[in-house]
């Protein structure tokens, strides 16, 4: 199997994001870090377990990992969604038929696809930040409005 299992989260100490492997233990969870894994000498860090995020195996056009919960930018008409996990129905379906696994959570008023691979890979949409982060932490300054919006209407 060729497909990189990875999470990401929020360090409790400082904040910072943190990608690894994911472990609950003691009641809380950590993330194991991958940087060293050649040595076996690995960072357990504390995370925050509502900033856990899994990797989604693909990368935007500038070559960045797209992880779940990132909000992602279709640029003709600036839209933005979150990047979420679960069963989705396509816009082309009108049957009862769900697929599952990461999907592009677009606003109820965008008649959008919401496959994920279609997004990234045939219309290079790209990410611009995610629902976790604070307005003033996203890479795209246009992003921050949306943000702003995006965390008043509690993620819906």
């Amino acid at each position: 199997m060729n497909r990189e299992i990875l999470f990401r989260a929020k360090r409790r100490d400082n904040g910072e994001w943190v990608e690894g492997y994911v472990i609950q233990r003691y009641g809380a969870w950590f993330i194991y870090d991958i940087k060293n894994a050649d040595t076996c000498i690995q960072n357990g860090y504390l995370v925050d377990s509502d900033t856990i995020c899994q990797y989604t195996g693909l990368t935007d056009k500038k070559g960045r990992k797209i992880w779940e919960n990132d909000i992602i930018k279709y640029h003709y008409g600036d839209y933005y969604a979150p990047v979420k996990f679960g069963e989705y129905q396509s816009c082309f379906d009108s049957t009862t038929t769900c697929h599952v696994g990461f999907y592009v959570d677009w606003d109820k008023k965008r008649d959008f696809r919401k496959d994920l691979g279609y997004w990234i890979k045939m219309v290079d949409a790209e990410v611009v930040g995610n629902i976790h982060d604070k307005p003033e932490q996203q890479k795209d300054q246009r992003s921050t409005i949306i943000c702003k919006d995006f965390m008043k209407k509690g993620r819906e």
